[in-house]
């Protein structure tokens, strides 16, 4: 059985920054979504994604990402979320069985990462849609362990980068966090193209 080309398969990220921490991690995941073929990323701010929902919703994937503040997301990024109760969910769940991921960057090295990670996954499945992880095994934990490593941080749900809070964004996150945000990108359309040519074969037979 062969599956004929289709419509290129498209993985967003959609992410709020402060101070440009979060955006240095968000261009790295984009950077990994274009390394695969046959995939197209799709970059966008939650202000200009609350007026691009259309061309939000055609996308396959969608990877989250928020700086972490007092153990959560920022305000601006649950703002967005909020609005997509009446701009996506009330019009008929426009986002069930999309893929999704997610990132988040702090100052501290634990920074209560996890709990934004854990609301992004809580959001996603709100939205019905199929979550991907980072898939990278902890590091930087042995002797023979670094700070350079990739998942320095030690995190599964997504990719977690820490930035010094007196470096700007041209230096920090560093090139580890920077790696693994490019990984996760790399990741998640690797696992679209795969889910979309599955949909397409399960088509193909029924």
């Amino acid at each position: 059985m062969v599956i004929k080309n289709s419509a290129p398969v498209c993985v967003a990220i959609v992410y709020h920054t402060g101070y440009g921490h979060t955006g240095r991690q968000a261009e790295a995941v984009r950077q990994g979504v274009e390394e695969v073929n046959g995939v197209t990323p799709l970059l966008m701010s939650v202000e200009d994604a609350e007026k691009r929902w259309e061309e939000l919703s055609a996308a396959q994937a969608i990877i989250f990402g928020t700086p972490t503040y007092m153990g959560g997301p920022s305000a601006r990024f649950k703002a967005f979320q909020d609005a997509t109760s009446h701009a996506i969910l009330a019009k008929g769940y426009l986002w069930r069985n999309k893929l999704a991921a997610g990132f988040t960057n702090s100052g501290a090295r634990a920074g209560d990462k996890l709990a934004t990670l854990i609301q992004l996954v809580i959001f996603a499945a709100q939205h019905g849609m199929h979550w991907i992880n980072l898939d990278l095994p902890p590091a930087n934990n042995s002797t023979t362990g670094s700070e350079n490593d990739l998942n320095r941080l030690g995190f599964w749900l997504g990719a977690a980068a820490q930035s010094n809070v007196d470096e700007g964004p041209d230096t920090a996150p560093p090139e580890s966090d920077i790696a693994t945000a490019r990984y996760l990108g790399r990741r998640v359309a690797l696992v679209t193209l795969q889910f979309v040519h599955g949909q397409q074969l399960v088509s193909m037979a029924f």
